[in-house]
């Protein structure tokens, strides 16, 4: 049997309105069109492992208000188990953004009931792990209840997976030891290191410094180079895929929900992140976040046709 994928993380609403351009401090435009998206990474993620089949359940928090309502009817739209997500009396998290007409934006984020995730979260973790689930985590919700949620599961012996964003000024020493498979991108890692990530042998050396820090394995997403994977027996390089690339906004939670699934379905380390690497490149292909990720049929005939 596949083992159960718990996303323990963020719930938000994008509010998104278009613009010619930016506004200035004080000045007032008119916009050209508005939507709401639902967004937030621990339920892009959460999505995109239900879109591949896998057994999503989600644990984080939603605001008692519309929005709050409108998130959890995706995620259960989207097959997302929601029986262990709690209705805050905060308002729901959410991201007020414009973008412009060159693509440009500006974003505000209000953690709303994100901020809000506890212990009792926590709790209601510990009462679904087993020692044979994979627990996704990010770090959009309190840094304290991401390392208690990390403690809970290695103790279980669940398999962690991390994706370190947004990187914050101090990552906890201590967190990186609880972690099965770290997976920032090139900027994350440039921020978790204390240098730039401009070569083959700063990659290598970047991994070799969280390889030391504790984490046990560590993939290095890399967009359109790749992806670099270092762990206690064997490093290597995962080639990108070659996709017709018009927004990467999703490719980052799409390549997490991608690497999860296979790992649930008993892959090797090498061939779960091909899958990743293959669910990343097509949310690329499509605009949006959640709507721009895909299921696994989509993904099977992609992998299907890069075979010789």
């Amino acid at each position: 049997m596949p083992r159960s994928i718990i996303i323990f993380g963020s719930i938000n609403l994008d509010l998104v309105a278009r613009v010619p351009r930016l506004p200035s401090p004080g000045e007032t435009l008119s916009g050209s069109s508005f939507s709401t998206v639902p967004g937030g990474k621990g339920a892009n993620q959460a999505v995109g492992v239900a879109k591949l089949g896998g057994s999503s359940r989600m644990i984080g928090r939603v605001g008692e208000d519309a929005f709050g309502a409108e998130l959890l009817k995706s995620l259960r739209d989207s097959g997302v188990q929601t029986d262990l997500i709690t209705v805050d009396r905060a308002s729901s998290g959410v991201a007020l953004i414009a973008v412009d007409d060159r693509g440009e934006n500006q974003i505000i984020v209000i953690p709303g009931a994100n901020g809000n995730v506890d212990h009792s979260d926590v709790a209601r973790l510990q009462s679904v792990l087993t020692h044979s689930s994979i627990l996704l985590l990010q770090l959009e919700i309190p840094l304290a209840i991401v390392k208690s949620a990390a403690s809970v599961a290695a103790a279980i012996g669940a398999t962690i997976i991390l994706d370190p964003a947004p990187a914050p000024a101090h990552f906890p020493a201590d967190l990186y030891e609880r972690v099965d498979i770290l997976t920032p991108n090139a900027v994350e890692t440039a921020q978790l290191v204390g240098f730039p990530i401009q070569s083959e042998s700063d990659i290598d050396r970047a991994a070799a410094v969280l390889q030391h820090k504790g984490a046990k394995a560590i993939i290095i997403k890399l967009g359109a180079q790749g992806a670099f994977c270092a762990t206690e027996t064997d490093r290597f390089f995962i080639p990108a895929f070659s996709v017709n690339a018009i927004d990467t906004v999703a490719a980052g939670d799409a390549f997490n929900a991608g690497l999860a699934v296979a790992l649930s379905e008993g892959l090797e380390l090498r061939d779960a992140i091909v899958w990743g690497s293959a669910a990343g490149a097509l949310s690329t292909t499509k605009s949006g976040v959640q709507s721009s990720l895909s299921d696994r049929a989509t993904v099977e005939a992609f992998l299907n046709r890069q075979k010789p």
